[in-house]
């Protein structure tokens, strides 16, 4: 006789597979039959564990965020300096995206933008977390002279995040044709330049 899974477990098999699929089928093609097969339960048992299919993208969205925001204090607490730090935030927002591309999907998706708030809700809070990492660490770097300070750094932490989204669309756009980290982080570095250059005189970062 086959155990069954402690509903912890059997939880986190979910998020896992509904992350899968939404990568195979597009989020908004998937189904809590689709899950139900893949994780080998019945679909009824699905609603065991999450009240509606909303709740089941809402706990998707979650344990997203838990990832994140450990990566993200893993990152900044191995940097020895605010550039590190500020560098190690976008590598693990592109690592995670690399290993999870889903997500570039869904924040696309009809779930996310229309059909479930909660869930567009979550998405929300998980970026507005990523901003406010990237302006502190963007404002010791003006304030020591190694990136422009007649700009907001808000309006830097904005620049920032497009890009890793941008990069990340066109890389699922390419069909993951060239590895993904690499290719942000030059473009990061690119932008640090830029963002570096003070009006008349050469670049300080």
């Amino acid at each position: 006789m086959r155990q069954r899974q402690p509903a912890a477990d059997r939880k986190a098999q979910i998020v896992a597979e509904v992350l899968r699929l939404a990568d195979e089928a597009g989020p908004d093609r998937l189904t809590t039959s689709d899950v139900a097969r893949a994780v080998g339960i019945s679909q009824p048992a699905i609603f065991r564990h999450f009240p509606s299919k909303g709740a089941m993208w809402v706990a998707v969205s979650d344990a997203v965020a838990e990832r994140f925001a450990a990566e993200w204090d893993h990152a900044e607490a191995a940097a020895s300096e605010p550039s590190a730090r500020l560098r190690g935030l976008i590598a693990t927002q592109l690592t995670i995206l690399s290993e999870t591309p889903a997500l570039p999907h869904l924040l696309f998706s009809r779930e996310l933008q229309a059909d479930n708030p909660d869930l567009r809700n979550a998405f929300g809070r998980l970026l507005a977390s990523f901003h406010a990492r990237l302006v502190a660490a963007i404002r010791p770097l003006q304030a020591g002279g190694r990136l422009r300070a007649d700009l907001s750094p808000e309006d830097v932490a904005v620049l920032l995040t497009s890009l890793v989204q941008g990069v990340a669309i066109r890389w699922s756009l390419g069909a993951r044709s060239w590895p993904l980290v690499p290719e942000g982080l030059r473009l990061f570095d690119l932008q640090l330049s830029l963002l570096g250059a003070k009006p008349g005189g050469a670049g300080a970062f």
